[in-house]
């Protein structure tokens, strides 16, 4: 066997950011959703959820169900340009400090269509750096598809 050891790039996250990691649900294969229940993670009802470690929720001042804007920034053409994911419930879960989690296609508007992997041109969905906002307004969420209604 051959084993190679490649350096691993880290992605700077600034104060008051976390990184993303977009993440599958029980329910779903690829991006065909079969149902709103994460059983592995004990989410019921619901998608539009980001999982924050308990520390960085008291650090960011949030508590569980608060509803929050995922935000993501990317230079594009020397500009500076934000994309805005609204309306997710926060969950305390195990993620390391400094990290999040969610669900996708829900955080795909997330990533910037130019920002992929040097050499395979694959989308990073796993280092997005993101700050969290207040709900901006309700997400329009699919008849169903709230935990709320």
């Amino acid at each position: 066997a051959n084993f190679a050891v490649n350096p691993l790039e880290w992605v700077p996250v600034p104060a008051g950011k976390l990184v993303l990691q977009t993440l599958r649900s029980h329910d779903q294969y690829n991006t065909t959703i079969y149902g709103l229940s994460d059983r592995y993670r004990g989410v019921e009802g619901g998608r539009r959820v980001v999982f924050v470690n308990p520390a960085d929720i008291a650090a960011f001042g949030l508590t569980e169900g608060d509803r929050v804007d995922l935000v993501s920034e990317f230079t594009v053409g020397g500009e500076t340009q934000e994309r805005r994911a609204k309306d997710f419930r926060v969950v305390p879960y195990s993620t390391p400090v400094g990290n999040a989690a969610a669900y996708y296609p829900e955080t795909n508007s997330l990533v910037a269509l130019d920002h992929v992997a040097a050499r395979s041109n694959t989308p990073v969905s796993k280092a997005v750096v993101i700050r969290l906002e207040p709900a901006s307004a309700p997400h329009d969420l699919v008849s169903g598809s709230s935990w709320d209604e």
